[in-house]
Order: structure tokens, then C-alpha cells, then sequence
């Protein structure tokens, strides 16, 4: 290779100087007199030329010479070099195929025909990518690391305590609910990070232990997060709800992942930050009226905590037990069954009178007692089409008035389908029927991790009618109907971002 750059770099002087002469002796000729005209012929030619032309050729001086000559030898060096460079290409060529032809573990048939095929030019990957597209995956490593689609349900914990102490669902409590979905998104950052040698054997496929995001990065953005869940939260309400409502959540999303998770009190310190979610939504309010509302949703999350320490080595046990009996307490408690089953004064007690089921089943002292006693006594039977008549005498008056009074009492076809009492239990239906369905097949299979996995996930996404349920009694109807519906999209993007 050295030898024929030698030479090439020898031929393009030699043709650089040649054409340089040539533009000297040029440019000599040029300033020299003009000779006589030897013939006739020679004096009538440029006579001739001057009158087929429509424009008289201009005389050319010394330096447009010059430059011609400088043009012609650029040319020519341009030429020289181009055919130095494929002449040692070619050298080089018959020399790898010499090469490759002495090899003893080749073919000289496949050499020939190397050679002889036209030469391909493979594309060369540079590893350089459109901010775009840079930009786009990066926000979904980003979106994994923090469980994004799982943030839906935290706004319903904050609407529920907000409505709770009769605060409007708009303004600052959208503020206070941006903040708990900041502090939400940091938690799950400081879990990758606080997490990352154990999910580098159990999950592998995590964006830290995969390498997608650094490990310092996750920590920066956990950080980051919780610098903005404060701010937000001493935005909406001042330094009093910074230090009584938002510093305390922070404070417990960051325990829970630096210490408390690996312990027994880890099911305990999530419930605790869900319940202080709940209370985040009041703000500088007393937080006295929404204790109900914060422990339904804690002891919600208390359950679901527990059976997810499960979701690796499926060893569950009665875990999917314990969680089906929670479940069936939270129902109770979000619709406002419990207090109608109990004789409280809800719509199933209004139905059954207000002394309560029992009393009006057993024939206690209310009214629908005393008539079910009358009833069986006069021995009330079907006679002919003209409706029911009595065999041994009238009903007295008193019982007939009796009978008025409790039918009065029962609430009409229009007030069980009034939306402050049909929207809860429809709510809660649908909380009991997106978690009890997952848990009663974990029970069926505890060992299986995929099942328990599922019930965990279910678990999540249940908190949106469970939310909607508790919004419902508060005295928000539409609001509840909106955070149930949001429980199929939860489901939709769970598909792409896993919520656990």
C-alpha cells in the first residue's frame, strides 16, 4: 500500500508540473509579435471566421491562458489521483484473494467467484437516532419505572376526603390531588431504586435492573417528584397543609420504601399512607368527618399489601382468604349496608322498618310485627276474584291503621332508584365484583404467582369504584360515576405499564 500511494502521489505531480509548463509556454507564445501570414489561404481564414460568426472572438490575454492551464492541471490531477486510488484498490483486492486462495480451508471456486461478483455496499449503523424517537422511549422507560397508568387511582382518595368536610371538588383539591400523584410517581421510583439488586434476580426486565434507567436517575427522579408533591401541596393550602397533610404522606411513602417494606409493619404503613391520602384531601379542614372514608380505603389497601408479598414466590397461603373477608367488610361499609343489615337508618332498614330486620321478621314490638301477629291470627285468605277477606271477622281499626303506617314507610321504586342511594351500591357492586373474582381464584390456586399477581392487580384497579362508592355518599353522584368509568381505561393501560 505504501509503494502505489508513492507512486500515485509521483504521478500527480509529474502531470501537475507538465500542465503547469504547458501554461508558461502558453502564456510565452501569447506576448510574442504575431508573425506575417504565410498564404493567402491563412489570411482569409480568420476574415471568414470573423464574418460566419455573429460575434468577433475576443483576443485572449496572458492571465485567461493562466488560468486554463490551472484548470486543465486541476482536472488532470483529479484524473491522476482517482486512478492511483483504484489501482491500489485493485492491488490490494488481488492480493486478499491470493490470500484467501492459499488458505487451505477455502474453495478456490468460492474465491473466483468472490471476485468476480459485483461488490455491495453495506449500510454502516452509526447508533444515531432522532431526538424524537430518543425522547419517546425514554418517557416510557419513565412511565414504566413510575406505574403512570396506576396514578388513576389516586385523585378519587383526595375527592373522597375533600367532599367528605364539604370542600368543592375543583381548585385547590385538584391541586391537593396533583400532589398525591406526584407523591404516588415518587414512591414507585424509590421502590425500583430502593429494589433494584433484588428485582435484578426476581425481575429482570424492570426498567433499573435492565439498565434502561441508571439507578442514580430513578433516586433524581423520586427526589424530583417529591419536591413537586410538596409544592403543589403547600400551593393549594399554605404551610399549614404543608406540615398536617402533605409532609406527613411524603413521610410515609418514603419509610415505607426505605425501611418498613421488608418488615412486618410494611402492610400497615402502605394502609397508613393511603389513609393519609384520604385525609390529604381536606386540607385545613378537621379531618374528623372523613375518618370513615380513610379507613375504608386503608383497610382496603391493608389487604391488598399483604397478598402482594406473594406475587413472586406464589406461596400465599390464607392470604386470598384474609383479602375475600376484607373485601366483604369493605363492601359493607362503602354502601352503607352494614348500618341497613344492623337496623341503622339506611335504605334497606327503611324498608324493613326502622326497629330493624329481625324484629320485623320475628314479630318483635314495631309495627310490622304487631301486623304480621294480626295477620296470622284472623287467618287472611283468597276468596274469589273480589280480593282477600277475612273468616273470622274485620281487622280493628287500630291494626288497619297500624298496616297504613307501615306501608307508608316503605320507600317507593323512585327513591331506591334515586342516584344518592342506587349510584353506592352500584358502585360497590362493582368493586366487589373486580376484586372478589381474582381473589377467589387465588384462594383456588395460592402456589400460582400469576394468579396471585392478578389478584394484586385487581386489587389496584379496584379502588376506582370503591372511590366512586365513597364520593356517592358524600353527596357527589356524578363525580362517582365519572371515577367508575375510568376503571376500563385502568384496566386498558395496565396491559402496557404493569400497575405492580
Amino acid at each position: 500500500m505504501m509503494r502505489v500511494s508513492g507512486l500515485g502521489r509521483a504521478a500527480v505531480t509529474a502531470v501537475t508540473v507538465a500542465a503547469l509548463g504547458r501554461a508558461v509556454v502558453s502564456t510565452v507564445t501569447a506576448a510574442r509579435p504575431a508573425r506575417p501570414a504565410g498564404s493567402a489561404a491563412a489570411a482569409s481564414r480568420p476574415a471568414a471566421w470573423a464574418a460566419s460568426s455573429p460575434r468577433a472572438p475576443r483576443p485572449r490575454g496572458p492571465l485567461t491562458d493562466l488560468a486554463r492551464a490551472a484548470r486543465e492541471a486541476a482536472r488532470a490531477a483529479g484524473s491522476a489521483f482517482r486512478a492511483a486510488r483504484g489501482e491500489a484498490a485493485g492491488e490490494s483486492g488481488v492480493s486478499g484473494a491470493g490470500a484467501s486462495a492459499a488458505a487451505p480451508d477455502r474453495a478456490g471456486v468460492d474465491a473466483s467467484a468472490a471476485a468476480a461478483a459485483p461488490r455491495r455496499s453495506r449500510p454502516y449503523d452509526t447508533g444515531y437516532r432522532p431526538r424524537s424517537v430518543a425522547l419517546r422511549q425514554h418517557g416510557r422507560d419513565v412511565a414504566e419505572l413510575v406505574r403512570a397508568p396506576a396514578a388513576l387511582t389516586v385523585p378519587g382518595d383526595v375527592l373522597a376526603g375533600a367532599l367528605a368536610v364539604g370542600r368543592p371538588a375543583a381548585g385547590r383539591t385538584l391541586l391537593l390531588a396533583a400532589s398525591s400523584v406526584s407523591l404516588y410517581w415518587a414512591g414507585m421510583a424509590l421502590n425500583d431504586w430502593a429494589d433494584r439488586e433484588e428485582d435484578a434476580t426476581e425481575r429482570p426486565e424492570r426498567p433499573v435492573p435492565s439498565g434502561r434507567i441508571g439507578a442514580g436517575t430513578a433516586l433524581g427522579i423520586a427526589a424530583a417528584l417529591t419536591a413537586a408533591g410538596l409544592g403543589l401541596g403547600a400551593l393549594a393550602g399554605g404551610r399549614q397543609v404543608l406540615l398536617r397533610r402533605t409532609l406527613p404522606l411524603a413521610a410515609a411513602v418514603w419509610a415505607y420504601d426505605l425501611g418498613l417494606k421488608r418488615t412486618p409493619l410494611g402492610p400497615l404503613a402502605m394502609a397508613a399512607a393511603r389513609f393519609l391520602d384520604v385525609l390529604h384531601g381536606t386540607g385545613p379542614a378537621p379531618a374528623a368527618p372523613a375518618l370513615r372514608a380513610a379507613t375504608t380505603v386503608g383497610l382496603h389497601t391493608w389487604a391488598v399489601t399483604r397478598l402482594s408479598r406473594h406475587e413472586v414466590d406464589g406461596e400465599a397461603g390464607h392470604e386470598p382468604l384474609v383479602s375475600l373477608a376484607v373485601t366483604t367488610a369493605t363492601v359493607l361499609g362503602a354502601s352503607g349496608a352494614a348500618g341497613a343489615v344492623l337496623g341503622s337508618r339506611g335504605a334497606a332498614g327503611a324498608v324493613l322498618g326502622s326497629r330493624g330486620a329481625a324484629g320485623a321478621v320475628l314479630g318483635s314490638r314495631g309495627a310490622a310485627g304487631a301486623v304480621l301477629r294480626r295477620l296470622a291470627a284472623h287467618r287472611v285468605l283468597p276468596d274469589g276474584p273480589a280480593g282477600l277477606t277475612l273468616r273470622q271477622g274485620p281487622l280493628p281499626v287500630a291494626d288497619i291503621v297500624t298496616g297504613t303506617t307501615l306501608l307508608a314507610r316503605l320507600p317507593s321504586l323512585r327513591a331506591l332508584s334515586a342516584p344518592e342511594t342506587s349510584v353506592p351500591l352500584l358502585a360497590s357492586a362493582a368493586y366487589a365484583a373486580t376484586c372478589a373474582r381474582s381473589q377467589w381464584a387465588a384462594l383456588g390456586t395460592p402456589q400460582d404467582p400469576a394468579r396471585v399477581r392478578a389478584a394484586v392487580g385487581a386489587g389496584i384497579h379496584a379502588l376506582l369504584p370503591l372511590q366512586a362508592a365513597l364520593v356517592a355518599r358524600a353527596g357527589a353522584p356524578r363525580l362517582a360515576v365519572v371515577l367508575a368509568a375510568g376503571l376500563p381505561q385502568a384496566v386498558r393501560l395496565a396491559r402496557k405499564v404493569s400497575p405492580t
